[in-house]
């Protein structure tokens, strides 16, 4: 049985609110190429993201900065004939997220990562992100496996 957090939310909608904070604050680093720790408290004093989501959030932001090259590179040999430059903010954001699950979370299961990531880019990304992620990512999981 799920624990309930304090707020009163389950883990797994604290998760997913922790992704879509993680997804703001890359999307926004990425843009204006500021730290991460600046990125941090910029969004953080300025959108108010729950409390209880912000643990979690912050590993996977940290996450993603620190094996940003390792997660790109994979990126870009599962998005066949795609530089990670080339691929909107949003979606490649959504994707190193999700890959940083699949590679150092144990907890989370790689199935949930790639359907967390699904809806993050068809709520988040353009019509064809939702497809275009799911690509990429089942192909990273039925190689990794």
């Amino acid at each position: 049985m799920e624990k309930e957090p304090a707020s009163g939310l389950s883990l797994k909608k604290l998760r997913r609110k922790a992704r879509e904070v993680a997804l703001q604050v890359l999307y926004q680093k990425d843009i204006t190429q500021e730290s991460l720790k600046t990125t941090w408290n910029f969004f953080c004093e300025h959108y108010h993201p729950l409390s209880s989501t912000l643990e979690y959030a912050w590993e996977l932001a940290q996450g993603v900065c620190k094996h940003q090259t390792q997660i790109d590179i994979l990126i870009e040999h599962y998005a066949k004939r795609w530089r990670v430059e080339r691929i909107s903010p949003i979606d490649r954001n959504i994707l190193r997220i999700a890959i940083y699950e699949m590679l150092f979370i144990d907890d989370v299961p790689p199935k949930v990562s790639i359907n967390e990531a699904v809806e993050l880019a068809k709520t988040y990304g353009t019509e064809s992100s939702g497809a275009f992620v799911n690509g990429i990512l089942d192909a990273f999981y039925h190689k990794k496996r």
